[in-house]
């Protein structure tokens, strides 16, 4: 008997498998009209007007049957018996399996990396995944609570599924490649406002920052990190919108040996879990040429932040690391410094501070 009813199960999934939701749609709206059309030729006046027959419609189909409504003539009761309750049965059956597989297959898309993703814009995306670092990327950027709200996809090429299903913050795409233009498109690469790419090795790293850098927005930041700093010399002959980073253990060890204590600062300058750390704000265009030290005394005493260098472009090449007090700092420029949370540009008396 069991195996009986496993069988039957199976068959209407597979029937209910190849209709189509427009089929669904059509043949419940049809039902609803003939059903409306028969009631009126029984004159059952008190079930005809529309809120009052959606509302009876459901409540009788679905079986769940409050008894508020129902025919008051037999040649209704023999409607509802024959017509309206058989048939629409077999079809809300239809429509709760139709709609549990839907769900479950946008669930599943969700975990497996399958959807779509090329309406996102002004988005983060990660390339790559590190079981123990990715996770604390993203827990870096979402501690900063003064953060541009953007929403952070995920892509990765490995045969996982979505890590972060239960961060609403985090979003998953699963890519064949990360240098494949369609796949590129799927993650809207030409839309992002920053990328990470932090590929499973350097060679994965550089594919794909030399591939995207020419198809982002103008605008759009990209930081890549390497374990050989040949290879950051080569992606900056080819790539000036990318950021590289590498790993500087033998300059930390070293650092920390002459001046103890030298990597627990960058340890809190870098982690925005706890302390004070590094952040970075442009000056608007519409703001006049400025003194740093007027700068570096309005962000003490009015944010409890400590200005440490401008920089002229977004990857900080030829940044002025702690310039005298009567360096010009222009509009455009980007201060970097020391705070306990993010300066917004419109917290800054931007006007008191012009020359």
């Amino acid at each position: 008997m069991h195996h009986i009813f496993k069988r039957i199960v199976v068959l209407l999934r597979s029937h209910i498998d190849q209709v189509s939701w427009q089929s669904v749609v059509i043949a419940t709206s049809l039902h609803m009209l003939l059903t409306w059309c028969l009631l009126l030729v029984a004159n059952e006046q008190a079930l005809l007007s529309p809120g009052t027959f959606f509302y009876y419609y459901t409540v009788t189909t679905s079986t769940v049957g409050y008894g508020d409504l129902s025919p008051s003539t037999d040649l209704g009761r023999w409607i509802v018996a024959l017509i309206q309750i058989p048939f629409g049965l077999a079809l809300f059956g239809v429509l709760l399996g139709k709609t549990g597989q839907t769900v479950t297959y946008l669930i599943r898309r969700a975990m497996t990396g399958d959807k779509n993703f090329a309406h996102s814009s002004n988005h983060i995306i990660i390339f790559g995944w590190h079981n123990a670092r990715t996770k604390k990327m993203i827990d870096y950027i979402l501690a900063d609570t003064k953060r541009t709200d953007r929403r952070i996809l995920l892509a990765v090429t490995e045969q996982i599924e979505h890590p972060f299903l239960s961060n609403e913050n985090v979003d998953f795409a699963r890519l064949t490649s990360f240098t494949d233009l369609d796949e590129l498109e799927r993650v809207a690469i030409r839309h992002a406002d920053k990328v990470i790419i932090d590929g499973q090795d350097d060679d994965q790293t550089f594919t794909t920052a030399l591939r995207i850098s020419r198809l982002v927005k103008e605008d759009c930041h990209i930081s890549a990190h390497f374990f050989d700093e040949t290879k950051v010399e080569m992606l900056l002959e080819h790539c000036h919108n990318v950021e590289c980073s590498s790993t500087k253990s033998a300059e930390i060890l070293v650092r920390s040996m002459q001046d103890p204590g030298s990597s627990r600062v960058q340890e809190e300058l870098l982690s925005t879990l706890h302390g004070d750390t590094q952040f970075s704000l442009q000056i608007p265009s519409n703001v006049k040429t400025m003194e740093f030290g007027k700068l570096f005394h309005h962000f003490k005493y009015d944010h409890d932040a400590i200005l440490l260098g401008v920089a002229h472009n977004l990857s900080a090449k030829n940044m002025d690391l702690n310039p005298p007090l009567d360096y010009a700092v222009n509009a455009g420029d980007i201060l970097h410094y020391i705070a306990q949370e993010r300066v917004l540009s419109n917290e800054v008396d931007w006007p008191s501070l012009e020359k």
